[in-house]
């Protein structure tokens, strides 16, 4: 079994991750805190696996934290779940290991998804099998191999489209805003607009609204990019 700990401030978020958790196969809950200094106690006195980590948290955020943890705990490994979707803080996350990002709100597939990865990942390290360049592209190393190369589902054509839309657009704006301009759903939108900001041809930030979820809203920086 891998141990797993959940670090994260929102009781909401973490009773789901933790319900999710106890539905996938191969894990058990190690433990649940909520910031990165209690986190780091709990690692010197028990033994995780796996942290299943926010960014925007009290005392500790989450990126100090992962980097307490690559200095100090090596073999401990972290996937993000977070409403944290900056570049910056993407990269930063990539940079330091992380196995995962998730970004909230997240499915059920998509967490259940990464976390049977990881068991495969960790099975096959720990095996005793003399592991071909197939099984090292295909169950360890497919996640990085996907970030250097062409992201998949993003059609150039649409993409191009979409950021035409953006370019043109004034100030921000939110998924809702641009739907009717490209014709595609909110859920194929998003997926063109997080390829968009993982190569910094846009900006995001959430907008905490009085009641209801936070509203992510978007700007374009492509033009940025190039004068740099």
């Amino acid at each position: 079994m891998l141990n797993v700990l959940i670090v994260e401030d929102d009781p909401m978020v973490a009773a789901i991750n933790r319900r999710y958790l106890e539905k996938t196969e191969g894990f058990c809950l190690a433990g649940q805190v909520s910031n990165g200094i209690e986190a780091l106690r709990f690692l010197h006195g028990a033994p995780v696996s796996l942290l299943l980590l926010d960014v925007f948290m009290p005392n500790m955020d989450g990126l100090s934290l992962l980097r307490e943890v690559r200095e100090n705990h090596p073999s401990v490994d972290v996937i993000m779940v977070t409403a944290a979707r900056a570049s910056a803080d993407i990269q930063a996350a990539l940079r330091l290991g992380v196995i995962d990002y998730i970004v909230k709100p997240f499915t059920f597939e998509r967490f259940q998804a990464a976390l049977i990865a990881y068991r495969e990942r960790m099975r096959l390290l720990h095996s005793e099998e003399v592991l071909d360049q197939d099984i090292l592209d295909r169950s360890i190393l497919s996640q990085k191999r996907q970030d250097r190369g062409s992201p998949k589902h993003i059609d150039p054509a649409t993409l191009q489209l979409v950021r035409d839309v953006l370019r043109r657009r004034q100030g921000e704006f939110s998924v809702k805003d641009i739907v009717p301009l490209v014709g595609i759903s909110r859920v194929s939108l998003k997926k063109y607009l997080e390829h968009l900001e993982a190569v910094a041809h846009v900006r995001s930030r959430l907008e905490y609204m009085p009641v209801g979820r936070p509203v992510t809203l978007y700007r374009w920086a492509g033009d940025e990019e190039r004068e740099k």
